[in-house]
C-alpha cells in the first residue's frame, strides 16, 4: 500500500508462517488421532495463514499491523479457541469474535482506504468523513455475515442463528462496537497528524 499504511513484510511473513506452522501441526496430530471434527479446522486454518503470503508474493497486496493482528487473533478465537477447544460452548464467545471481527474489518476499511486513495486525497479527507467510512464498512460486512448466516439457515437448514432475532441484533451490536472502537480512534489519530 502507500502513504505508509502498510506494515513491514517481515513481521506480516513471520506471523504468517508461524501460524501455518502451528496449523500444519495441529492437522498431522488430529488426521493421526483420526479426529475428523478438528482435522479439517486445523487444515483451514493453515489456508486462512497462507492468504496474506499469497496476497503478498502475487498482488504485492500488505496490510497494516492492525489489521494482522486483528485477522491472527480473530483466527486463533474462532478456529483454535472457539471450535477446537469448543470455547462456542460458552454463551459469550460468539459475541466477543463479532466484536473482534468487527475489529477486523474497520482495520481492512483503513487498508482499503490507503490502497485505495491516494496520500493527497487522504489528507484533504475529513476526521468525520474517515469516521464514517471505517464505522459504516463495518456495520454493512457485519449485516453481510448475518444475512449469510439467515440464508444458510434458510436454505440448508443449519442453525447458525441459534438465537433467532436476539443472536442477529447481539451479534450486529458487537461488530459495530468493534467497528466504532477503530473508527474512533483512526479519524482521532487523523486529526491529530493534520
Amino acid at each position: 500500500m502507500n502513504g505508509g499504511f502498510e506494515m513491514k513484510r517481515g513481521i506480516q511473513t513471520f506471523l504468517s508462517i508461524v501460524f501455518a506452522i502451528v496449523m500444519l501441526v495441529l492437522f498431522v496430530i488430529f488426521f493421526t488421532k483420526d479426529d475428523s471434527y478438528r482435522y479439517p479446522i486445523a487444515l483451514g486454518g493453515f489456508v486462512c495463514a497462507l492468504v496474506p503470503l499469497i496476497l503478498d508474493k502475487f498482488f504485492k497486496i500488505r496490510f497494516t499491523l492492525g489489521f494482522i493482528t486483528s485477522y491472527f487473533t480473530f483466527l486463533i478465537g474462532s478456529l483454535c479457541l472457539g471450535s477446537m477447544l469448543r470455547f462456542y460452548n460458552l454463551g459469550w464467545w460468539d459475541t466477543l469474535l463479532h466484536f473482534l471481527s468487527g475489529t477486523l474489518v474497520a482495520f481492512l476499511a483503513i487498508d482499503l482506504m490507503g490502497k485505495l486513495t491516494t496520500r493527497q486525497s487522504r489528507s484533504e479527507m475529513s476526521a468525520g468523513f474517515i469516521f464514517l467510512f471505517v464505522l459504516s464498512f463495518g456495520v454493512f460486512c457485519g449485516a453481510i455475515w448475518e444475512i449469510w448466516e439467515f440464508n444458510m439457515d434458510q436454505f440448508f437448514g443449519t442453525r447458525t442463528q441459534g438465537g433467532g432475532n436476539f443472536d442477529t441484533m447481539t451479534d450486529l451490536i458487537a461488530d459495530s462496537i468493534g467497528a466504532l472502537i477503530i473508527a474512533f480512534g483512526f479519524a482521532r489519530r487523523t486529526r491529530r497528524n493534520k
